[in-house]
C-alpha cells in the first residue's frame, strides 16, 4: 500500500484497527459537527501566492517556547496510544525526538511518564494535565513531569465532564484488561474503572482560572492552558500569567457544534497581541493547512488523530511516516506561497473564500 498522504493512513487504521479502538479515536460528541467542521473550515481559506520570490532554500525551523523545533507541527496530547501500536506512547516520543519536533504527553497515556522519558531521552516533551479531584494525585503528576525534564505543563480547560461521544456509548467502551491509565494507577480507590480508564466522576468540575495559581505554586515549568476558543478567554488566560494557548475544541470531542479551530485561532491572536505564543489543534490533514494556520497567527500546529493512524500503521516508523508527509508538504506549500522562512508568513498569504 502506498501512504502519499494522511487519508492513506486513516484508511489504513480504520481497516485494520479493532472496531472499539478506531471508534475511540474517530469519535466526536453528539452529531460530529465540530469535528467535521475543524477540517472543512481549511477548506474555506484560500491562498494569495507570492511569485519570483528565491525559494531555493526553505527553512522550516522555527520556536516554541525559546526550543528550536524541526518544523512547526507536534504532537497533540491524546489518550491511549496502546490501543494503536503495543509500545504506545514510547513509540510517539521516539517518532517525535527522531523528527525534532514536540510531543505532548497525556495524563491518560498507557505509558508512565518514567518510560515515555527514558524512551527519547532529550526529546522535546510537555506534559497535558487534567485536573482530578484527587489533588494530591494532580500534584504528583507535575511534580513528577518536572522532575523528568518535561519542558512545559499544558493544562486541559475543556474537560470538566467528558462530552457525549456516541459510539463510546454503543460500545460500552472500556480499556482491555491488560491496558491501564498508567499515571494514575494507584490514584483512586475501589473497583469500577469504567470512565476511559478511570472511575466514574474523577475529574474536577470545579476547577477555575484561580488554580492556575495554584499550578503555579507546585512547578517553575510554563504553563500553557489548552481549549481555548474566544476573546474573553484568551484575555484571561494572559492576565493569569500563562505562557501559551492552544487554540482546541478537543478534536470536536467535548461541546459540538462550537467553532472550527481554525476559525477562533483569528479571534484568540488578536486578542493576545502577541503577548503569550497561540498554537491551534483540530483538522490539520495537510502540510498547506499548516502554512495556513501559521498565516493566521499559530506558531506551530499539533496533530492528534493522524499521529494515532501512523502509529497504527507502523508504530514509530509510521508515525514518522505522517510526520515527513506533513514536513514535505509544508515546505512545498510554503515554496509555492513564496516564503523562504518561516518568518516571512503572514496574513498577507491567506483569504476566506467568500463560496
Amino acid at each position: 500500500m502506498s501512504m502519499v498522504c494522511l487519508s492513506d493512513f486513516e484508511d489504513y487504521a480504520k481497516k485494520y484497527l479493532p472496531k472499539i479502538a478506531w471508534d475511540y479515536f474517530a469519535a466526536g460528541a453528539d452529531d460530529c459537527t465540530t469535528r467535521d467542521e475543524n477540517i472543512l473550515a481549511y477548506k474555506r481559506i484560500r491562498f494569495r501566492p507570492r511569485m519570483l520570490r528565491d525559494v531555493s532554500v526553505v527553512d522550516i525551523r522555527t520556536k516554541i517556547l525559546g526550543s528550536e523545533i524541526g518544523f512547526p507541527v507536534g504532537i497533540a496530547p491524546t489518550g491511549f496510544h496502546q490501543l494503536a501500536w503495543p509500545d504506545g506512547e514510547k513509540s510517539t516520543a521516539r517518532a517525535a525526538r527522531a523528527m525534532n519536533i514536540c510531543y505532548i504527553a497525556s495524563t491518560y497515556s498507557t505509558c508512565t511518564l518514567e518510560e515515555i522519558s527514558a524512551a527519547a531521552p532529550g526529546g522535546l516533551r510537555w506534559f497535558q494535565l487534567y485536573i482530578h479531584r484527587n489533588r494530591a494525585a494532580s500534584q504528583q503528576l507535575v511534580q513528577r513531569a518536572e522532575a523528568l525534564g518535561f519542558q512545559a505543563l499544558v493544562l486541559t480547560a475543556d474537560l470538566p465532564y467528558t462530552g457525549k461521544r456516541r459510539d463510546d456509548v454503543r460500545n460500552g467502551f472500556r480499556l482491555p484488561p491488560h491496558m491501564k491509565v498508567k499515571n494514575l494507577e494507584r490514584a483512586f480507590e475501589g473497583d469500577d474503572w469504567s470512565e476511559y480508564g478511570l472511575p466514574p466522576n474523577s475529574l474536577d468540575p470545579s476547577v477555575t482560572w484561580n488554580d492556575i495559581y495554584w499550578l503555579r505554586s507546585l512547578t517553575r515549568l510554563p504553563i500553557i492552558i489548552k481549549g481555548i476558543l474566544t476573546r474573553e478567554d484568551a484575555e484571561l488566560a494572559v492576565k493569569h500569567g500563562v505562557q501559551g494557548i492552544i487554540v482546541s475544541n478537543h478534536g470536536g470531542r467535548q461541546l459540538d457544534e462550537g467553532p472550527a479551530t481554525i476559525d477562533a485561532l483569528v479571534e484568540v491572536v488578536e486578542a493576545v497581541r502577541d503577548r503569550v505564543e497561540v498554537y491551534v489543534d483540530g483538522g490539520i490533514r495537510k502540510g498547506s493547512d499548516v502554512l495556513k494556520a501559521l498565516a493566521l497567527g499559530a506558531k506551530c500546529v499539533f496533530i492528534g488523530r493522524p499521529a494515532l493512524w501512523g502509529l497504527a500503521y507502523k508504530g514509530e516508523e509510521g508515525l514518522q511516516d505522517v510526520l515527513r508527509i506533513l514536513q514535505d508538504e509544508f515546505r512545498l506549500s510554503m515554496a509555492l506561497a513564496g516564503c523562504a522562512s518561516v518568518s516571512e508568513i503572514g496574513q498577507h498569504l491567506v483569504q476566506f473564500s467568500r463560496l
